[in-house]
């Protein structure tokens, strides 16, 4: 689950973090208020949407001024301007896609003397499973062209889950990015807080895009992104009241809702497979066979009649599925279960894409009979391979 800028910062501000002051607003009128309330000269007016590179983004819409997601101004009545072209107009960057998102609200901050620039992230590395800081003095940008461009200027620390961050680490991290002073002293600090942070709430990421050290000496994060392990929310009904519905994609939202395991993909075959591994072996194989998959869609390995049915709706509500391959192994998951989500689906939206279905395990002959006796134009496979070459077919045909 991902968090606004805003959101976050007040989270980690708990924790001791030094964050510029700022409030969020709604609309303009309300953004007038919260800079009115700055003890500063210079504002910041940022655009909160989930998606990076704001500051480089372009809106759609003439009335939001043909700037960035990002403006520094110098005066309240400015603030206000800005926010009212921001509000309501859709934001496009590198992140979001070209459809973009609508900027509900923007978050008002004063302005600081920047001096350097600099990238900081938490995240969890599945190599070491521990937690593993990500820094580099190349801030501002994004750290994917960093790691492909200059690979060496990215440095890695890994924490033992034993002992926690210790001073050594944070005086590592600050050398390597050429602090000095008490600005090493600010960032062991800063450094520390961010670790309590990230692991108090279950975070799977925080990153801090740029890292900045003032013309004062401070080192402080202008900007946080952080989202957390889905799997630990329930124990973080604080943070799940963060979650904004709107920046979610419709048909994952809707997933979430039932238990599916769900991710929008661009391809034209839609998938419904029990078993991530299962699922992602799917993915390959559609891939290798010359399409590619719509979703991937794990509906588990306990999942009832009406979630089958459930999940078949919410692939076909995608428009660009031409096609639908159900690969199903069946253990806990059984075939027959399957089966009969599969035909009440079928014939309660209507199925007018070419329907693929391979079945194996737990019942598999009766799920098979299901589907036979159903007078529906249901496709059986008998293997993985066999499932894919059909439904590529089938959709190559049919188009």
């Amino acid at each position: 689950m991902n968090i606004h800028e805003y959101q976050a910062k007040q989270l980690l501000k708990k924790y001791g973090v030094p964050v510029l002051d700022g409030g969020v607003a709604y609309t303009a009128e309300e953004a007038e208020k919260v800079a009115q309330g700055l003890k500063t000269s210079v504002y910041v007016v940022k655009s909160q949407i989930h998606a990076g590179g704001r500051g480089k983004g372009t809106f759609k819409e003439a009335a939001a001024g043909g700037k960035g997601g990002v403006r520094v101004v110098k005066s309240v009545a400015d603030v206000k301007e800005n926010a009212k072209q921001m509000i309501g107009n859709t934001l496009v960057t590198h992140q979001s896609g070209p459809e973009g998102k609508k900027v509900k609200r923007v978050y008002i901050e004063s302005g600081c003397n920047i001096a350097r620039e600099l990238y900081l992230a938490f995240l969890v590395d599945r190599g070491t499973s521990r937690v593993t800081i990500m820094a580099s003095t190349e801030g501002g940008v994004n750290i994917e062209d960093v790691a492909h461009d200059t690979p060496e200027k990215i440095i890695f620390q890994s924490i033992d889950p034993a002992t926690g961050i210790q001073g050594f680490h944070c005086r590592k991290i600050a050398f390597a990015l050429g602090l000095k002073d008490n600005q090493v002293k600010s960032c062991t600090k800063l450094l520390t807080s961010l670790y309590r942070a990230f692991l108090d709430t279950d975070a799977s990421m925080l990153e801090i895009n740029p890292l900045v050290v003032t013309g004062e000496g401070d080192v402080l994060p202008l900007d946080a992104k952080m989202n957390f392990d889905t799997n630990a929310l329930y124990r973080h009904p604080e943070i799940v009241e963060l979650r904004d519905e709107d920046e979610e994609d419709p048909m994952e939202l809707e997933a979430s809702k039932h238990d599916l395991n769900y991710i929008k993909l661009d391809g034209s075959i839609g998938c419904m497979v029990n078993g991530a591994g299962l699922a992602m072996a799917t993915m390959d194989i559609i891939q290798l066979y010359g399409a590619a998959p719509a979703n991937f869609l794990d509906v588990g390995g306990g999942a009832t009649k009406e979630r089958v049915t459930r999940a078949f709706k919410i692939i076909l509500s995608d428009p660009n599925v031409e096609g639908i391959l159900v690969n199903i192994f069946g253990g806990i998951m059984r075939c027959d279960v399957i089966a009969e989500g599969v035909v009440s689906a079928a014939r309660e939206i209507s199925l007018n894409v070419p329907l693929v279905v391979r079945l194996e395990g737990t019942n598999v002959e009766l799920g098979k009979k299901i589907m036979a006796d159903s007078g529906l134009p249901i496709i059986s496979a008998d293997n993985l391979a066999d499932a894919a070459q059909k439904v590529v077919k089938a959709v190559k045909e049919a188009a």
